[in-house]
């Protein structure tokens, strides 16, 4: 992880060099698991969720994305309206620190370089995620931690932003990450040797979602949006 983090470092600095419009600044919210434990809700955080995000806005209508996120995912079956997973009482927690890179698209020009008084758009952001997590596995109920394991992500991101003081941008977002893993929840242990202990949908990966908030500082020379 902490290679993963120097690269990240070292992709946002090399950016720096090029005159264009920069963003940094923080994502803050929650995030919530859907699997074989706990709520099916598609959004319903349960558990804080903080991370660092940068974008090199390459044009007005697009620009690149990179981030850090880390919260823990939590499931109880005791909050699931389900009556077999009610009655099963099943519950697991896994630390979740995940980098993600890919492409920001705006429905609207989003040109923070303009004298206008507010500009507001819709956008949609995906990519690729690489996340760290916890292989877990249930005996008797209880949950417990194999090992540490990594796995790769599809983000679909979805939001509405706006600058809403000079240099400053707020974001309202909600992402869901299609993972391929199916053992966020200890339903699917990777080790051979917890194989008896599987359980439930096991055609079916995982996702997770993040839900909250952005506010990126914006910086940079006045850029030419032109063909290179």
């Amino acid at each position: 992880m902490k290679r993963i983090l120097v690269l990240f470092f070292g992709l946002i600095f090399q950016n720096f060099l090029n005159a264009q419009i920069h963003e940094i600044g923080l994502f803050l919210g929650g995030s919530n698991f859907i699997g074989d434990v706990g709520k099916t809700n598609y959004i319903s955080p349960n558990e804080p969720a903080i991370g660092i995000l940068y974008k090199w806005n390459k044009s007005p209508r697009h620009s690149y994305r990179f981030s850090y996120t880390q919260t823990t995912l939590s499931g109880n079956d005791a909050d699931s309206e389900v009556p077999g997973r009610y009655a099963r009482g099943y519950r697991f927690k896994n630390n979740i620190k995940e980098l993600s890179a890919g492409m920001e698209f705006n429905f609207f020009e989003f040109n923070l370089h303009e004298e206008l008084d507010k500009i507001v758009t819709p956008y949609v952001y995906t990519g690729l995620a690489y996340f760290a997590y916890d292989e877990l596995y249930v005996v008797n109920g209880i949950t417990k931690k194999d090992y540490t394991e990594g796995s790769l992500a599809i983000p679909m991101t979805v939001g509405i932003k706006s600058n809403v003081i000079k240099n400053f941008v707020l974001g309202l977002e909600v992402g869901a990450r299609y993972t391929f893993t199916d053992n966020l929840d200890g339903s699917l242990p990777k080790n051979e040797n917890l194989a008896p202990l599987q359980f439930g949908n096991i055609n079916s990966k995982d996702w997770y979602v993040f839900t909250g908030f952005t506010l990126t500082y914006t910086f940079g020379d006045k850029p030419c949006y032109c063909a290179e």
